[in-house]
């Protein structure tokens, strides 16, 4: 009997790196919405992060106020945006912040 193929070895894992002012950001938050946030960005961005679905996409023209790797995505979960860019190459994304997003306000607002 032929064994089948593994998918383990067609599927990319993302490490996700977050950064000292995302630690901040995330212990301003109650517990419950952290955990969410925090759920939502190890099921999203550790396989194809750089891919747009309903809750990801890219910020064209964004230009924010921390150090990124062009160009800049955002994550949706709840009220709260998680900005982040990714290293295709070395196959890490670096979360930048996390913010609370009020309705009618833009991403450059918030940031």
């Amino acid at each position: 009997m032929r064994e089948a193929p593994c998918i383990c070895n067609y599927i990319r894992v993302y490490e996700i790196r977050v950064s000292e002012d995302v630690e901040k950001d995330l212990r301003r938050i109650k517990a419950r919405d952290r955990r969410r946030i925090l759920d939502t960005m190890e099921e999203q961005l550790s396989h194809e992060p750089s891919v747009e679905t309903k809750n990801r996409k890219i910020l064209v023209n964004l230009i924010p106020p921390f150090e990124t790797v062009p160009p800049v995505w955002e994550l949706r979960v709840g009220d709260y945006r998680v900005f982040y860019d990714v290293d295709e190459g070395d196959e890490v994304v670096y979360v930048r912040a996390v913010r609370r997003k009020p309705p009618q306000r833009t991403a450059e607002e918030i940031l």
